[in-house]
């Protein structure tokens, strides 16, 4: 029997998903558009006049990491770039990073590309 091989996080490589769209602002930070186009989506569109795309402006820290997000670079790589960029300010680095990549993933903002 062959063991599971582990996966370390930090070796995951985030992708944005193709189907949101975003502006970057001229203050530098991100606006994320998503679309709201799913059958409960309508229904809340239509009964509780709920907006069909949401605009979701990021922070300073969100849209430097958002930028990050290429599709080539694993997450351990987007974290020496923002301690770099941001030094002391965005600590706890790694937990902070881990939380905000599973919001955008839990949201369907990003995914991760098979390795």
């Amino acid at each position: 029997m062959g063991r599971k091989e582990k996966r370390n996080y930090l070796d995951y490589i985030p992708v944005r998903s193709p189907k949101h769209e975003w502006t970057l602002e001229e203050n530098g930070r991100i606006t994320v558009h998503m679309v709201h186009d799913g059958i409960w989506d309508r229904i809340a569109q239509k009964f509780f006049h709920r907006p069909r795309i949401s605009h979701i402006q990021l922070d300073e820290l969100g849209s430097f990491v958002w930028q990050q997000i290429d599709g080539q670079k694993t997450v351990g790589q987007i974290a020496e770039n923002v301690k770099e960029a941001f030094g002391e300010k965005a600590e706890p680095l790694y937990n902070r990073l881990v939380q905000y990549l599973k919001i955008l993933y839990n949201n369907g903002l990003i995914r991760y590309q098979a390795f």
